[in-house]
């Protein structure tokens, strides 16, 4: 062999070797960032899925530009009081989408009272209505016929959300404007499924009539059972007689003392003192707690640690101050929950009467 060629293939012989490092380096890389990749796709994969499966079932009876376009404007809507949320200092899951039904977040906490229950709520309509205008001016600008198409479906959507009636935007926005709204929303709801034909609506009227009646005349002045659980390790005392720790059927009352921290949470916290264990329970909704309980005790492991169950119970309560809104927060409040659903309703019949929608 010549020298060159030898020269050559040593070189190459290099740049293969350099190529594995490369490999192996961005292989460890992508290991080490495993977790948070496969941490985020349990995150995002719920949402993305059910997103995915609404955009395809709204395709099998509508045109797929539609269909994409009007799940765009779902999510605007919910990423509305995910905004609001966020400033009030409040944790929401990420939006879960369902088929023919809509879109829906949870709050982690319960707010602190109605001005900020009510922000919450009007974060969805405003945003949602933003997003219905700007499909609007895109229509006008293009001609599509979608858009003007996105346009109304989206602004009806929005102003059905705020209906004065719960679990409905309109519902949570009631409470900083007047509980009196309810009572429209008893009146309306008939005339919305009338209007609609929506077995839905008619389905929430009922619970709505029953949670009223709940409120203000059942158990539910006295509030409803709540309950929270966790499970926890505890170092085990090998001192302790055998009988102590008697097993799987294991249930033993704590002693607790429960208080509200300054984000809001409610807080449980409790112990067990012959084996130095102290534990707390988070509630997310104002709670009476009436007791705190060992409900399950694992087999201590090869190190001694036992896995151990604690129930807290008690009853849900609305703070007396809940409802207590300044008259300049209720007007502004009702002037911008009325302003947007006259707004909402203007844009609907825009569209119908330059014959726009589709």
């Amino acid at each position: 062999m010549a020298p060159g060629e030898r020269e050559r293939e040593t070189g190459r012989g290099k740049s293969k070797g350099k190529g594995a490092w490369a490999w192996g380096t961005g292989l460890l890389v992508l290991l080490s960032k495993g977790k948070g990749i496969l941490l985020a796709l349990l995150k995002f994969g719920k949402p993305l899925l059910s997103m995915a499966l609404t955009v395809g079932a709204y395709a099998l009876l509508f045109p797929w530009t539609f269909a994409l376009g009007f799940v765009a404007l779902l999510l605007v809507h919910e990423m509305g009081h995910v905004w609001v949320a966020k400033r009030k200092g409040l944790s929401v899951s990420a939006p879960i989408f369902i088929p023919f039904l809509g879109a829906m977040i949870l709050l982690k906490r319960q707010p602190k009272d109605a001005v900020t229950e009510a922000a919450v709520a009007l974060g969805g309509p405003a945003l949602g209505s933003v997003a219905a205008l700007l499909c609007l001016g895109i229509g006008i600008w293009t001609g599509g016929e979608v858009w003007h198409a996105l346009a109304y479906v989206g602004a009806f959507v929005n102003l059905l959300n705020l209906l004065p009636l719960h679990p409905l935007d309109g519902g949570r926005i009631a409470v900083a404007v007047s509980r009196w709204l309810w009572v429209v929303g008893v009146i309306a709801v008939p005339l919305a499924i009338w209007f609609t034909g929506s077995f839905l609506f008619a389905i929430l009227w009922i619970w709505f009539l029953w949670e009223m009646y709940q409120r203000f005349f059942g158990s539910r002045r006295a509030g409803r059972p709540h309950f929270a659980e966790g499970v926890y390790r505890v170092a085990t005392d090998p001192l302790l007689p055998a009988w102590y720790l008697s097993g799987e059927a294991h249930r033993r009352e704590l002693p607790f003392t429960a208080y509200c921290r300054m984000d809001g949470m409610h807080v449980v916290e409790f112990w067990w003192e012959p084996l130095s264990f102290r534990g707390q329970l988070e509630f997310v909704q104002p709670c009476t707690i009436r007791s705190v309980h060992i409900v399950q005790v694992g087999q201590p492991d090869s190190d001694g640690m036992a896995a151990v169950r604690v129930r807290a119970e008690g009853h849900t309560h609305e703070p007396q101050n809940y409802y207590e809104v300044p008259a300049s927060t209720r007007w502004r409040f009702g002037l911008a929950y009325g302003g947007l659903a006259a707004g909402l309703a203007w844009m609907m019949w825009w569209v119908q009467h330059w014959g726009l929608s589709i």
